[in-house]
């Protein structure tokens, strides 16, 4: 019976980094330049962006470079280029906080 319980899932946190600059790509997206405050921010983490304490959006990071290439995660105290998936209205402020979801299995 307990196979039959739909697992849990937790937000494990990984990061936050804030918003310092805006750049625009193409005229279809556009890459947040952050400076990572807490934590490390890794490629595929999922993300929510905060603006004035209030969540934005819920995405998956696309990309995430420094300097101009392509890095798997960056870490507290360093700048990045974020770009995340179905989301190019990044403000200068806004807050990016990356997790994991954790699947926990239940027990009766």
């Amino acid at each position: 019976l307990e196979g039959l319980l739909a697992p849990r899932t937790r937000k494990q946190f990984l990061g936050r980094a804030e918003v310092r600059q805006v750049f625009k790509l193409t005229k279809a997206s556009n890459v947040a330049g952050c400076y990572v405050v807490k934590g490390k921010i890794t490629r595929k983490a999922n993300v929510e962006i905060i603006r004035n304490g209030v969540v934005t959006h819920s995405g998956v990071i696309s990309t995430l470079k420094r300097f101009k290439d392509d890095v798997r995660d960056v870490g507290e105290g360093f700048e990045c280029g974020i770009c995340v998936t179905g989301f190019d209205k990044v403000e200068v402020g806004d807050v990016i906080e990356a997790f994991e979801l954790e699947s926990i299995t239940r027990t009766l």
